[in-house]
C-alpha cells in the first residue's frame, strides 16, 4: 500500500532533464544581467565622480618619472588651482600645442591672479625642466598602476570595441528572446507557491493509494 505513494513522491520531487537546462539558462541569464548592472552602475558613478570630483586618467608614455612612475603606468588625477600645489607632488601639466608633461614640483611661486609659477622635474631626469609653467590649475596625481596604460589601450583598439558591442548586443537579445511554452507555464506555476505542489502531490499519493 505505502509502495506507490513513495514512488509517487519520489518521482515528484526529482525534476527532468529539460527543466534542470530551463533552470540552468536563466540562472546564467540573471548573473550575466547582473554582471551587466553592475558594470552599469559603476561606469555611472565614474562619470559623476568625475564631473564633480573633477577626475580624470592619464597614462605615461615615457619614463621620466620612472622608477616611481613606469612607462605603461596608468594614474587617476585630480585637478587643482595652481597655487595649492606644493613641493613633491606629481602633478601633470598643460603646454599650448604640445603634449601635457608630468614632473614632480620643486617649487611653487604663487601669483595675485590665482595663478602659479612652477618648476617641475621628472625623478628619471638629472635637472629641472628648461623653464617654468605659468599656470592656473595643475592636475595632481592621486595613484597610479604600472602596465595599466596597455589594457586602456587595448580596450580602446577598434576590434575589441567592437567585439564588446556585439557581445553586449547578442545578451540583450539571447535574456529578452521570448522563452517557450513549457519554460513560461513553469514559471507561471511557481508563481502559485508550494501549497500548488503540495496539493498536487497529495492528490498524487491519494490516486495511487486510490489504486492499490
Amino acid at each position: 500500500m505505502a509502495v506507490p505513494s513513495v514512488l509517487a513522491l519520489s518521482a515528484d520531487g526529482v525534476a527532468p532533464p529539460s527543466r534542470r537546462r530551463r533552470s540552468a539558462g536563466r540562472w546564467l541569464r540573471s548573473a550575466l544581467l547582473n554582471v551587466a548592472a553592475v558594470g552599469g552602475v559603476l561606469c555611472l558613478l565614474w562619470v559623476a565622480a568625475a564631473l564633480v570630483f573633477h577626475l580624470s586618467l592619464i597614462m605615461f608614455k615615457t619614463g621620466s618619472m620612472s622608477p616611481t612612475i613606469p612607462t605603461g603606468s596608468l594614474a587617476l588625477v585630480h585637478q587643482v588651482p595652481a597655487a595649492e600645489a606644493r613641493v613633491g607632488d606629481v602633478v601633470t601639466v598643460d603646454r599650448p600645442g604640445r603634449l601635457p608633461v608630468t614632473h614632480r614640483v620643486v617649487s611653487v611661486d604663487p601669483a595675485q591672479d590665482g595663478r602659479a609659477r612652477l618648476v617641475l622635474k621628472g625623478d628619471a631626469n638629472p635637472t629641472v625642466d628648461p623653464a617654468p609653467y605659468d599656470v592656473a590649475t595643475v592636475r595632481e596625481v592621486l595613484w597610479s598602476a604600472p602596465g595599466l596604460a596597455r589594457v586602456v589601450v587595448w580596450l580602446g583598439s577598434p576590434w575589441v570595441i567592437g567585439v564588446l558591442t556585439l557581445g553586449v548586443a547578442a545578451l540583450v537579445t539571447w535574456v529578452f528572446w521570448p522563452r517557450e511554452r513549457g519554460e513560461q507555464r513553469e514559471g507561471g506555476g511557481r508563481r502559485g507557491g508550494r501549497g500548488r505542489r503540495r496539493s498536487r502531490g497529495r492528490r498524487r499519493v491519494d490516486v495511487a493509494e486510490f489504486r492499490t
